[in-house]
């Protein structure tokens, strides 16, 4: 992939453990690392859905969080939060991810249209056993999508619905003709097709979307496959089948083995445990040293799940036709106490947003296969962007990560060499520095930078091959403590601010980045 990380001597990762474990020794001098930028070797596109979002019906990730409702006293367009709109169009949101996750494989889209005071309401028995009113349904979700300009990704339901159901909520959706189903919708207040970009055909289905096996789901999906045809005058959609959960190569095996001519594309799901156990997966907040290398430790597997699951892929698909879609991701903590355990809520600090680049500029480097990533979740669920209460709104660290590394967006890939120490601590040992880089449409270098090491800076040198470069600036995100995160009460205690410590030497870049930093470069 372009990427590599080495230990320049056993002896300077000791030392470094040393010093890490020595609050006395954190002003000691940086450790330091060279990286060698190949633009003269440019990788495939940077896909923009590689930025995109996961909003399911959990928690208070859509009502209060997106939708209020028209009538609602918070500021709002057509039930929308004004607030939340505005933050989401700022970081160029492309695609949203929707019902679920498991949500998926129990709703009912007919539930979800029609007027909502007639919507039946049940109970949301996965997520906190709270009333599900149907207030946000189809005309909801493809209307939010239209309001932030984002692509749609609609998964259906395999687990209790059928091929029947998922055809004719496709028709209703898309139908330009005068069918029951398209005069049903335009019933409902919508005249003209929506566009539908994606369809997951189920979720999780070795787990909570029905407990299949491998080969049993491949089966199901051709099933699937057969019925779900773009209706005449709409163009085709991708359809997506559900991939492996973390490190199930048995499950990626089965199901490329079995349907792989079928497929479009297929998910991966990893989220970022620090214990690595989930009955006691660590707090959100006031963790210590140890809990955050293990959790930067946990983060970096998802480069070794990308490359072990595209080569099975690659067995059955070696022009690569097949897409890799790790449409759900992020930090997973105990909740917040005082919360509903089935809300899924975290506070969100600087480790997430050091976590979220990492992920990040691994999917860069993986470029070739990964073409969407959806974070979980898009507000108020685990590693959201938006935190609301009532009328407040905070953006997290990680918002502020998305919204630097935005300049990414439908880049062209360029490979890094990065020659770094270790960061090691409490036997645990990582790469200092991640890096990815890119060339946008306009031309723009940037070079995406993470000191993974909470207590000393790195001093880094970059050689520039194959570019010219006059000109260098940038962006710095950081904070004091390692658990610093943004309150409703002080919004920006954690937030993005100019870079003016990189220098331009000829052919090569200059800088200092500071301990537990994110620096995004730009070079013209």
């Amino acid at each position: 992939m372009g990427f590599h990380w080495s230990i320049r001597t056993a002896l300077a990762a000791g030392l470094g453990a040393l010093c890490l474990a020595s609050p006395a020794l954190a002003a000691d001098p940086p450790t330091r690392a060279a990286l060698v930028l190949h633009a003269d070797h440019p990788g495939p596109v940077i896909e923009r859905n590689i930025y995109g979002q996961f909003a399911e019906h959990l928690g208070r990730g859509i009502y209060e969080g997106v939708w209020v409702g028209p009538d609602s006293k918070i500021p709002n367009t057509r039930g929308y939060r004004n607030d939340v709109l505005a933050a989401l169009k700022e970081i160029r949101v492309p695609v949203i991810r929707w019902p679920g996750g498991c949500f998926a494989d129990e709703y009912h889209w007919r539930d979800g249209i029609g007027p909502r005071d007639q919507r039946p309401v049940r109970i949301n028995t996965l997520w906190g056993g709270v009333e599900e009113t149907d207030a946000f349904g189809t005309h909801e979700y493809f209307d939010l999508a239209e309001l932030l300009g984002a692509q749609t990704y609609v998964t259906v339901n395999v687990g209790t619905g059928s091929p029947e159901e998922a055809v004719h909520w496709i028709e209703y959706i898309t139908t330009e003709t005068h069918s029951t189903l398209g005069d049903l919708r335009r019933k409902n207040g919508r005249e003209k097709p929506y566009q539908l970009n994606y369809v997951g055909v189920g979720n999780e289905s070795w787990g909570c979307g029905g407990e299949m096996r491998p080969e049993h789901y491949a089966d199901v999906f051709r099933q699937y496959a057969a019925f779900l045809r773009p209706v005449p005058g709409q163009g085709k959609f991708t359809k997506v089948a559900v991939g492996p959960n973390v490190a199930d190569y048995a499950w990626t095996e089965g199901v490329m083995s079995g349907a792989a001519r079928w497929i479009d594309a297929i998910s991966l799901h990893y989220y970022t445990v620090p214990t690595g156990v989930w009955p006691h997966k660590g707090p959100a907040t006031g963790f210590d040293e140890d809990l955050w290398i293990k959790t930067m430790s946990q983060t970096l597997r998802m480069d070794e799940l990308i490359t072990k699951h595209a080569a099975i892929m690659d067995k059955y698909d070696p022009q690569k036709r097949v897409a890799l879609f790790v449409d759900e991701w992020g930090t997973w903590y105990d909740v917040e106490k005082g919360t509903n355990p089935g809300f899924l809520y975290q506070e969100n600090t600087l480790r997430d947003a050091l976590v979220a680049a990492l992920n990040l500029n691994i999917f860069h480097r993986h470029a070739d296969r990964v073409k969407m990533a959806n974070i979980a979740q898009m507000v108020n669920v685990l590693q959201a962007m938006i935190l609301t209460d009532k009328e407040r709104m905070l953006l997290t660290p990680t918002y502020h990560v998305y919204d630097m590394y935005k300049v990414f967006q439908g880049a062209t890939e360029i490979p890094l060499d990065v020659d770094a120490p270790a960061y090691a601590y409490g036997g645990v040992s990582v790469p200092s520095v991640s890096a990815s880089a890119g060339r946008d449409p306009q031309g723009v270098t940037h070079i995406a930078l993470v000191n993974l090491d909470p207590r000393h800076p790195a001093a880094i040198t970059v050689k520039l091959e194959g570019l010219s470069a006059s000109k260098v600036g940038g962006q710095l995100l950081t904070a004091p403590d390692m658990d610093a995160r943004n309150r409703f009460d002080a919004p920006d205690v954690v937030k993005p601010g100019p870079f003016a410590g990189a220098t331009l030497a000829r052919d090569t870049v200059n800088l200092t980045l500071p301990a537990k930093s994110v620096v995004v470069l730009d070079l013209r």
